[in-house]
């Protein structure tokens, strides 16, 4: 294969947006050669686009089925990402899937299952993950410069929406629809950075999440949560929607000092020797390790979601691999399955969730949902 033939499914901002870079050529070694749709206005829209380059499609199983195309990018909304994604694998194609990976951590069990058995490439456009304060940040979290972790803390609270952004969709902020709020729809690259930078996940969370307490929906738009580690150390995710100004400081504590990041800035303070050491020799009573303030020079492109895209592409092409393998995707989904569920049983959750539990309160929630909205343009 010289070129990846791409299918793209779904025409929505990010179908859309994804569109307008490859098309742009910012993506080497990939053409797209067919889009599936099912609203007209958006294949009207590709074929003033792509002129009759490409097929288009209303049903994304006829695109699968057309021989036109070698792999597909999945950008439809949140519940049908597994079922396309395991359609896609019994064909044989290819897979890049926009985040988050699905609503509950069943269904994307089940789609990491069908992965494993194709002989395809399966990414997640966690673009993030190309950002350079997030990679370098993991750089010096393998490399030992913190230590051992003792304490992460994430306020996240600059997603501010309006009342007028959940009216634009009657989707929006639904449990049928989305199947959550700011866990699921602004918050899964940073639940994903949480975890890829320090390489654990947490053994047991306690979160408290409100349901439309700033905005008239039924899905959580605030949300404190408290992790533990099997190593001791713990961690905060705080979020929101309904906070103006926002905050987004990531600050992540180890033995032998702390990093910072906000304001697309990394702060480094470094401890001189590591705090257990001193603590074990220092006698003098009050006293402290001695800190040097490092601010870490971070350097390089974002690439961003073409990043993501240039990678994929490449791992099929050349066996280049990849930055967001897609059974990781389960990971970020697995913290925001369990803060749902910590708060519904107003209880600790032990990972991995009982996804059956998790699931049984999702559809209870979709039963009992008298949430009605007429929708508006956006």
């Amino acid at each position: 294969m010289q070129i990846v033939r791409l299918g793209i499914i779904g025409l929505g901002n990010m179908g859309k947006g994804h569109l307008g870079y490859l098309l742009n050529g910012e993506v080497s070694g990939v053409e797209v050669s067919a889009v599936s749709d099912s609203i007209p206005a958006n294949l009207d829209w590709a074929k003033e686009k792509l002129g009759d380059q490409a097929g288009l499609f209303s049903d994304p199983y006829e695109m699968m089925d057309s021989g036109l195309i070698d792999g597909v990018l999945i950008a439809t909304p949140h519940y049908s990402h597994p079922e396309l994604a395991i359609a896609s694998f019994e064909r044989g194609l290819h897979v890049l899937c926009e985040k988050p990976a699905g609503v509950y951590t069943k269904q994307v069990r089940q789609m990491n299952e069908a992965g494993s058995k194709a002989n395809v490439k399966f990414s997640m456009m966690y673009n993030q993950r190309t950002n350079p304060l997030y990679v370098k940040l993991k750089e010096l979290i393998d490399a030992g410069e913190l230590g051992e972790i003792r304490r992460t803390n994430w306020i996240i609270t600059n997603w501010y929406r309006s009342q007028s952004y959940y009216d634009s969709g009657t989707w929006r902020a639904t449990w049928g629809g989305e199947g959550g709020g700011v866990l699921l729809n602004q918050d899964p690259h940073q639940l994903d950075l949480w975890q890829w930078t320090i390489s654990m996940m947490p053994k047991r969370v306690r979160a408290f999440c409100y349901f439309g307490k700033h905005r008239n929906i039924e899905v959580e738009d605030d949300v404190t949560a408290f992790v533990e580690y099997e190593n001791g150390a713990t961690g905060v995710f705080v979020t929101t929607t309904g906070e103006a100004p926002g905050t987004n400081r990531l600050e992540i504590s180890g033995d032998r000092g702390k990093i910072v990041i906000e304001n697309n800035e990394m702060t480094f303070w470094r401890l001189r020797v590591p705090e257990p050491e001193f603590n074990q020799q220092f006698k003098g009573g009050f006293g402290q390790p001695e800190c040097w303030k490092c601010e870490i020079p971070v350097t390089g492109s974002y690439p961003d979601h073409k990043g993501i895209t240039q990678n994929w592409v490449n791992a099929i092409l050349y066996e280049e691999p990849l930055i967001a393998p897609g059974e990781e995707g389960i990971k970020g989904l697995m913290l925001s399955n369990a803060m749902l569920l910590s708060t519904w049983t107003d209880n600790w959750v032990d990972l991995p969730i009982d996804e059956d539990l998790f699931l049984q309160h999702l559809e209870d929630r979709i039963k009992a949902s008298a949430y009605k909205k007429e929708e508006q343009s956006l």
